[in-house]
């Protein structure tokens, strides 16, 4: 065929005798003009790339400040695409009806796309580089364009071309749209003044682009990039070259920061509150105030969103449509002449276009494009907004906590438990919701819509199936609610069994030395069990609820036809039966979602109310006090000398101090002055919120620059008073009045630098900070190294320090390391003296230390550093040895003053008073001489470094992020680590699926293979059934009968698919923690040393509930929906081969998709999981310390660092939903791409139209599948590293249970005398370890009281674990009775000696529990047991007696109590051998007695054998071990060692050690 413009079949193509305009050929060449001129502008610049390098203000991004109407100009472009598309596609089929070839009817269109692309990427590069002036070509072209086509169409309508023909009604679009265009462009003119005006406005880049670290671009970037997340590709290909890290994704922009967000909330709160101010019974709406702050959005999204769904109908139209006219191809061929088959300006009608079966096949495409496009913008804004949301509801909340009334969290009103719910649940169930809602408006419509479509194509049957749909939809929501049900209560008991876990790993060096171990193993298990049966419930909803996903279709789908099939006479026609079934996939979606919606809209409203009865708690008194100007101003802050401290001089008994103690005469006592009061209280009453008075009558005055001390009993109201002048307690009446300073005075250099009304604080239970020591001390103010090392030397805590592994860079707190109470105090009192304020108030700063801690406390810190400061001090003690150097004593009772004034004025005016302290001073005096041997602090120090040294040794453990074991030290070890990156971790997933039996795993890919088989035949059956030609009844009762089998079979089969991969996932989870406690209980006790219990502990809570919850699901989701892929793959190559060729490109494609987001996705996933642990951190100890945080008055930078960790969690959380977003626009298109080359494959090579409709099911079923698969695949990948966590501490070795003799051949009373032979005894800890102990020879006759002592480190306590087998015995034997104990079972050998450890462990139950968890002993046996460890009465006094409660860890009873309970549980197992390894440390010297005394009576006949931390316990021993470095150095008795001048024993009893 002769190619020419105007076509060469018809003369008068080229006859102008009536006009130029005349001829429709030259009108369309006239059209081309405009587009070729815009070509040959703008390429010379764009390829010169002279815009881009103009630049006026160099930014970081290829992002800039957007020109005015730039959205618009965006969407104008794309529709002007499609209408090219259209046009270019009207006139190919236009001129397919010609003899020869017409290139006027396509060609212009075809420039005129080019030119349209051209022209926005032209615009864009322009608005990059902000060179406006180059905006004129474009505004030519739109006006030329204009012209043209409006000469076009009016040629059109003096020719009388009817609307109805499509090339009128393009040209008509073409021509308003050109027009908005321009008028865009004029509007860039008006504002910008870049031509024709004089003087061009100057613009700025928003803040957010001058701010190299925010890199989240979304809102800055342009329309094609925003739908695309294009901009997202830069961090997704740089996740391969390094791992993403918070500096990689930066900053948020400032519109989505939590303090933008909370400004919006919080203004619509407040309106919602004046509203309601008037209504006494009526509550703020927060619904209302989130709708007026996010409500826009949420309908943009929910806009989306019906775009969307109403572009998805095109799919099923579209393949009804094209199969339809490959079935009446035939009849089409030889009916479809054209009208104007001789003229060269032949018409189509739209009818006649959209019969055109590649014109359908494009439309598909393109109606895909935009339906995903829309679909996941929708999703992004509303991500967005609950991000938003979140950020500022976490602000709400976080301002509402720092004004909480204290008697609010005292009296348990708003416990932390339900703030931290609140912070971790209620906020993310609104955030969720906002996630969903927009599905709660556009599902119904969607139904609605898919079932009149259905009606349409099949009739009455249609509605039969759409019923099964909705009565079945009930259902799900019931197994929804079911679930949560489930979930509860696994939570319930998992809790439990994480408790006893947890009891467990702390107490575990008691529970082997007692051969208890099996015991509590058994105890996990029985919980564990009772979890199972609850994760059975569990996975029998999952299975059922994935179920009624996959049957439901099938079952609507069965009904349907079969129906239609008996109702109508007439066939079933292909292009119905595809196009319903298409249509009924559509409507399962919105019916399975809508009961997690409902499910989820349920669990906000119910989050609201929580949050509602939080917000309208009450609230702190307002603080005027301290803000406000008082009158009184301060003159007399001279220069005084201050008290000249006296040495606290300890062998001069106190009450001697006392009397002789006088003021010193430097400064004389006088009279108050107003002007010397730094607080006054007058006539307070004060209350906890209960409106009982807990103070009454309180009149009280503070002197300025002077010590208070405030002294009384316990519970007399001592604290309760600095927590009332703190303005924390509620004021029933009176005031407390603050002194104002005056800050001009020049003589007040000491107070210049501080605040007026600074105050520091040091509360009674320690409150420490998830931070550094050092950051804990300083707490926000200026670093100042000598004053900070004045502060730690006062505070005696160099030495701890020292101990860190950090020094003061080590984190401390709750999720750093256990500090003892004694150095948690003392780091709040050195966070107190470092501030630099007014006033200081310490709350018992003494009770955790011991006495040389005390006086040097008191010595360096507060009299040597506060008093030269001229600093105001209230002192809350109970040392009263403390009194002589107070200036000011209030003493307290039951809530009132008792007396106020100096020691002076008490000695004189209240005898009894001062007698009474005296008496109590003399009994302090008694237990001084036995404290003084007590040395607390050492002891603290000991615990710290036998945390801190075995750790550091082997610091890193276990990598967390290790990955798969075959990495070797390669050269290039990067490259060998990206590639681990990149890699699936198979072997992993391998040993979780056999795990779980390979019975199960077989039963679960034999079941999934043969169900997706079942599918596919049920719809390949379809195919064949619609495709018989006017078959007979009988023919048609075959095709239903076989139909119907088919789809049962698929029903069975879901049911049972589902069943065993959450079998399978039970078993797995079932078996991996059984593996992994038995691991753990059977380890040897180095292992414990070495790891931390936090680690271990998340093996049991964390990694666990992913095996158990996560895994199963994931897993099926992710075989479901790869094996639909597959199947859909294979059926379309199927019905087209050549399919199979446009393949590989598109699976190219895929692979790398994948490849990458699977890495970034990983990272991002791991930043938002570790940017929420600080977060929830920082609520739940800003409301621990809040009476701190408050005194402070560190309020705002508390809410700031609250702000930086919200925005930190936020930005985490957007990009990894963007990644998200970028991954599912690419599958989604890939697909469209495979819907698109699988229609036109199948349209060319023809098939027949069952197969053809067959064939563009699949393929539409695959764009909803393909990014599950890569979604399910990350994630899978992320939760397989818990099951390589744990399998990590699978194979570890345990300690060898076995011994070489037979328990039955062990004597049933051995050791019955207690003979103890160390035969030349080699110890160490690991094979790879030095010895402990070297060659120790030793004879401990029976009965004997055997004292070991030596310094720290010299191996004490490693023989005591010795005799017990918790160490390696390498060389060497211990014989007890004539057996070596190497040669005996652990368990026997350990079950028949007892040991009583340094630390005091009780577990939680009753006591008969802890005495005595075999349940072998009486209860005679158990009191006398009490008995003799002077417990009995307090036991029988307690409720219940022998079954009373003890809490974890014993926290009811007092250490000394603990400790006798632990002598007792030793005295239980009457062995004859006992062990006592520095029991007598952790207790006082009244306990101590006890227990020695009763070591002497009780165990009279038994061999004792002590190690010593202090020397003069074992002075009375039959004979004492000194050893150094593991070498016994010395053994005899006591009295004969001491004749030793210069030995070892010597020197340490002289030493005290």
């Amino acid at each position: 065929m002769k190619v020419a413009f105007c076509g060469n079949d018809n003369a008068s193509a080229y006859d102008i005798s009536a006009g130029v305009l005349k001829n429709v050929c030259f009108v369309d060449a006239l059209n081309l003009v405009p587009h070729v001129f815009l070509l040959f502008i703008t390429f010379p610049i764009l390829f010169i790339g002279w815009g881009s390098q103009s630049s006026k203000v160099q930014i970081h991004h290829n992002t800039w400040l957007h020109f005015p109407g730039h959205n618009l100009r965006w969407i104008l472009t794309f529709t002007l695409l499609f209408v090219h598309v259209c046009e270019i596609a009207e006139g190919i089929v236009s001129d397919a009806q010609m003899k020869s070839r017409h290139l006027h009817l396509f060609l212009p269109a075809m420039m005129g796309f080019v030119a349209a692309t051209t022209a926005i990427v032209y615009y864009h590069n322009i608005e990059t580089s902000n060179f406006p002036k180059l905006l004129l070509a474009l505004f030519l072209y739109w006006i030329m364009a204009f012209v043209t086509k409006t000469i076009k169409l009016v040629r059109y309508c003096e020719d009388g071309v009817p609307l109805s023909q499509l090339r009128f009604c393009i040209t008509g679009i073409m021509v308003i749209l050109y027009g908005l265009l321009m008028a865009v462009e004029i509007n860039v003119i008006r504002v910008r003044r870049y031509v024709f005006f004089m003087n061009p406005q100057k613009v700025k880049p928003p803040e957010d682009l001058q701010d190299l670290g925010v890199r989240f671009l979304q809102p800055f970037v342009n329309l094609l990039s925003k739908a695309t997340y294009w901009w997202m590709n830069t961090l997704i290909i740089s996740a391969h070259k390094k791992p993403i890290d918070l500096k990689a994704i930066g900053k948020l922009p400032i519109a989505m920061r939590a303090l933008t967000n909370y400004v919006c909330l919080k203004e619509a709160y407040e309106e919602q509150k004046k509203k309601v101010a008037n209504q006494p019974n009526q509550i703020p709406s927060i619904w209302l105030a989130m709708y007026r702050a996010f409500g826009r959005p949420i309908l943009l999204s929910s806009t989306f969103r019906y775009l969307a769904d109403l572009l998805g109908f095109a799919g099923p139209l579209c393949i009804s449509g094209i199969v339809h006219s490959i079935q009446n191809s035939n009849q089409n061929a030889t009916n479809t002449t054209g009208k104007f088959k001789e003229t060269s300006n032949s018409y189509l009608s739209s009818q006649d276009f959209l019969r055109n079966v590649y014109v359908l096949a494009v439309l598909l495409f393109l109606a895909l494009i935009l339906q995903r496009t829309f679909l996941q913008a929708s999703y992004y804004v509303t991500i967005e907004t609950g991000i938003n949301l979140r950020g500022a509801l976490l602000a709400m909340i976080y301002n509402k906590i720092l004004r909480l009334s204290t008697s609010n969290l005292s009296m348990g009103e708003m416990t932390l438990g339900q703030i931290n719910n609140l912070v971790a649940i209620e906020t993310n169930q609104l955030m969720w919701f906002l996630f969903l809602c927009p599905n709660l408006w556009a599902m119904p419509v969607q139904i609605i819509m898919g079932v009149i479509l259905l009606y349409n194509l099949l009739g009455v049957s249609a509605l039969i199936g759409a019923a099964v749909i909705v009565l079945l939809a009930p259902i799900q929501y019931f197994i929804a609610t079911k679930l949560a049900e489930a979930q509860k209560s696994t939570l319930d008991y998992s809790t439990e069994r994480l408790k006893k876990t947890n009891e467990i790993l702390k107490g575990i060096k008691l529970l082997k030395l007692y051969a208890w171990e099996h015991i509590f193993c058994t105890s996990v298990e029985e919980t564990r069990t009772k979890e199972l049966i609850s994760l059975k419930t569990f996975a029998l909803y999952t299975s059922l609820s994935i179920f009624m996903n996959a049957a439901i279709p099938i079952a609507a789908v069965l009904a349907t036809f079969v129906t239609y099939a008996y109702q109508n006479e007439t066939t079933l026609q292909p292009a119905q039966a595809f196009a319903s079934l298409s249509l009924f996939h559509i409507l399962v979606t919105p019916l399975f979602l809508l009961s997690t919606v409902v499910r989820f809209a349920v669990k906000a409203v119910i989050s609201v109310q929580k949050l509602n009865e939080f917000l309208i708690s009450d609230e702190i008194g307002d603080d005027s006090w301290r803000s406000a100007e008082s009158s009184v101003t301060y003159e007399s802050c001279k220069k005084h000398t201050g008290l000249h401290t006296k040495a606290i001089n300890r062998k001069q008994p106190l009450r001697h101090q006392l009397d002789s103690y006088e003021q010193p005469p430097r400064r004389q006592p006088r009279p108050f002055e107003i002007d010397d009061i730094a607080v006054k209280v007058t006539n307070g009453y004060f209350s906890w919120g209960s409106g009982l008075a807990t103070l009454s009558n309180i009149n009280i005055r503070i002197p300025t620059g002077q010590m208070t001390m405030i002294v009384g009993q316990v519970g007399c109201g001592k604290s309760s008073l600095l927590l009332a002048i703190l303005g924390e307690m509620q004021t029933l009446e009176g005031t407390v009045h603050w002194n104002n300073i005056n800050e001009t005075d020049p003589s007040c250099e000491a107070t210049r630098s501080r605040n007026r009304y600074s105050m520091a604080y040091a509360a009674q239970k320690p409150w420490l900070l998830n931070a550094t020591v050092e950051e804990n001390i300083i707490f926000g103010s200026p670093f100042n190294k000598q004053r900070y090392k004045a502060v730690t030397d006062a505070c005696s805590l160099q030495p701890d320090i020292d101990l860190l592994p950090f020094g003061d860079q080590t984190e401390i707190g709750e999720r750093g390391i256990n500090l003892s109470g004694g150095q948690r105090q003392r780091i709040c009192v050195a966070r107190a003296l470092y501030q630099n304020t007014n006033i200081v108030f310490l709350d018992d700063p003494f009770s955790a230390l011991d006495i040389h801690l005390s006086d040097h406390l008191m010595q360096e810190g507060i009299l040597k550093f506060l008093q030269e400061d001229k600093r105001t001090l209230i002192l809350v003690t109970h040392k009263l040895q403390y009194l002589p150097h107070a200036d000011w004593i209030i003493a307290m009772k039951d809530g009132y003053v008792l007396r106020e004034g100096t020691l002076k004025d008490i000695q004189t005016k209240d005898v009894e008073l001062y007698e009474h302290w005296k008496t109590l001073m003399n009994r302090q005096d008694q237990e001084l001489e036995k404290d003084l041997e007590t040395d607390q602090t050492t002891l603290e120090r000991k615990t710290l470094r036998r945390a801190m040294y075995p750790r550091e040794s082997k610091a890193q453990l276990e990598d967390e992020d290790e990955e798969e074991e075959e990495e070797e030290d390669d050269d290039d070890s990067m490259s060998t680590v990206m590639r681990l990156r990149t890699k699936m971790p198979w072997k992993t997933c391998w040993r979780y699926l056999t795990s779980g039996g390979f019975f199960l795993l077989f039963l679960m890919i034999f079941s999934k293979l043969l169900k997706h088989s079942v599918i596919v035949a049920i719809d390949y059956w379809l195919a064949r059934w619609t495709s018989v030609e006017n078959g007979n009844k009988t023919v048609n009762r075959y095709h239903v009968a076989v139909f119907s089998m088919l789809c049962g079979a698929g029903i069975v089969l879901c049911l049972i698919t589902s069943l065993t991969v959450e079998w399978m996932g039970l078993t797995a989870a079932k078996n991996l923690h059984h593996n992994l406690l038995n691991k753990i209980i059977l380890g040897p006790i180095r292992f414990f040393d070495t790891t931390p219990l936090g680690l271990i502990l998340n093996r049991f809570s964390a990694d666990t509930n992913i095996i158990d919850q996560h895994i199963p699901p994931t897993l099926e989701s992710l075989t479901r929906s790869t094996l639909l892929c597959l199947s859909a793959i294979g059926m379309i190559s199927y019905a087209t081969p050549w399919f199979l060729v446009a393949l590989v490109p598109l699976g190219v494609a895929f692979y790398f998709i994948q490849k990458y987001f699977r890495v970034a996705s990983k990272d991002l996933q791991e930043l938002d999981d570790s940017t929420q642990l600080p977060l929830l951190c920082h609520f739940s100890e800003t409301a621990e310390g809040l009476t701190t945080i408050r005194a402070f008055r560190h309020e705002a930078r508390f809410k700031q660092h609250m702000l930086e960790l919200t925005d930190t969690n936020n930005i985490a959380y957007l990009f990894l939903s963007a990644a998200n977003r970028w991954l599912e626009v690419r599958t989604d298109y890939l697909g469209a791409c495979i819907v698109l080359t699988a229609a036109v494959t199948s349209i060319t090579h023809g098939s027949d139209s069952g197969l053809l409709g067959l064939g563009l099911l699949y393929a539409l079923t695959i764009t909803n599948y393909l990014n599950w698969v890569v979604r399910n695949l990350a994630d899978l990948e992320v939760q397989m590293g818990a099951v390589k966590k744990v399998n990590s501490f699978l194979t570890m070795e345990s300690e060898n249970y076995e011994g070489t003799m037979d328990p039955s051949q062990v004597p049933k009373d051995w050791p019955q005398e207690g003979e103890i032979k160390i035969e030349d005894l080699c110890v160490r800890y690991e094979n790879n370890l030095k010895p402990v102990l070297k060659h120790v020879k030793a004879y401990i006759k029976p009965g004997q009281k055997v004292g070991i002592c030596g310094r720290t480190g010299s191996g004490k306590s490693s023989l005591s674990l010795a005799f017990f087998r918790m160490v390696d015995i390498f060389d060497g034997k211990i014989v007890i009775d004539g057996i070596d104990i190497c040669k005996l079972p652990l368990h026997t050998l350990r079950s028949r000696l007892s040991i009583i450890l340094q630390d005091p462990i009780l577990f939680s139950g009753s006591i008969r529990f802890n005495l005595d968890p075999e349940c072998k002993c009486t209860d005679d046996r158990l009191w006398e047991a009490l008995e003799i460890a002077q417990l009995k009465n307090m036991v029988k006094s307690l409720p219940g007696g022998l079954d009373a409660v003890v809490t974890e860890g014993g926290e009811n009873f007092s250490v000394g109590q603990r400790q006798l309970f632990c002598l007792a549980r030793a005295f239980v197992r009457k062995s004859s051998i006992l062990i006592m390894d520095e029991a007598t440390a952790s207790i006082d010297m009244a306990t101590e007695n006890i227990l020695q005394k009763v070591v002497m009576t009780a165990f009279v006949d038994r061999t004792v054998v002590t190690i010593a931390h202090r020397v003069s316990q074992i002075l009375d021993g039959d004979i004492v071990l000194v050893l150094s470095d593991g070498v016994l150095a010395e053994c005899d008795t006591a009295s004969n060692l001491l004749l030793k001048e210069d030995g070892l024993f010597t020197t340490l009893v002289k030493t005290n050690k």
